[in-house]
């Protein structure tokens, strides 16, 4: 399989609930809102991206002006992991039957791009297995490849319900990433502070 056939599917329609008022995806990592790193990493893969959104939430839309991505709009109200694994994957289908999809949670400031390549690399070795990213010590975390045949049952899904039910029928190969990359999401107020205090 040609890497040109998968697709990079970067997850950010959460609408921060547990960020007291914040939006955790507009936090600045430097002096640029996590965001609009996460999808500059996934467009220097040279792979297509499209971005799913929630309603509304316009400073986010602003932060991915001029980039080279597809945005959808999850319209379930408020939308869960599970919808938005579904627009993604309805939306590629719709678009490339033959495409692999690459689902990436966008609150995960250490999935750097050279991540993003070891992990499309292994995936392209054997195209037709679900590939997960670990931890450095074996804890399952993200990026998360879902070969063509996998597609329709993640279009199925819905809610908050995400696609363990479908990797524990069809369990992925595993690749450890260096460190926490796979593992580090960032969901509240005292997460980000522990995480910057960790970078300074």
């Amino acid at each position: 399989m040609s890497q040109a056939l998968l697709h990079i599917g970067l997850l950010a329609a959460g609408t921060s609930r547990r960020m007291l008022g914040a939006d955790k995806l507009m936090q600045p990592v430097g002096d640029t809102p996590l965001l609009r790193q996460q999808a500059r990493r996934c467009i220097d893969n040279d792979l297509p991206v499209t971005v799913a959104l929630p309603p509304g939430f316009a400073a986010r839309r602003q932060a991915l002006e001029g980039l080279d991505l597809r945005q959808i709009t999850v319209t379930a109200d408020p939308p869960g992991m599970g919808d938005s694994i579904a627009a993604l994957a309805r939306d590629l289908i719709a678009r490339d039957t033959r495409a692999a999809l690459l689902l990436l949670p966008a609150d995960m400031p250490e999935i750097d791009l050279q991540d993003i390549k070891s992990i499309a690399a292994e995936f392209a070795r054997q195209p037709d297995q679900p590939l997960r990213a670990t931890s450095v010590n074996g804890q399952p975390g993200h990026p998360v490849v879902f070969p063509a045949r996998m597609l329709s049952g993640l279009a199925a899904l819905s809610g908050d319900q995400g696609a363990q039910r479908l990797l524990k029928q069809d369990p992925p190969r595993l690749m450890a990433l260096p460190a926490d990359h796979a593992v580090c999401d960032l969901d509240t107020p005292q997460d980000w502070a522990a995480w910057r205090a960790r970078q300074s």
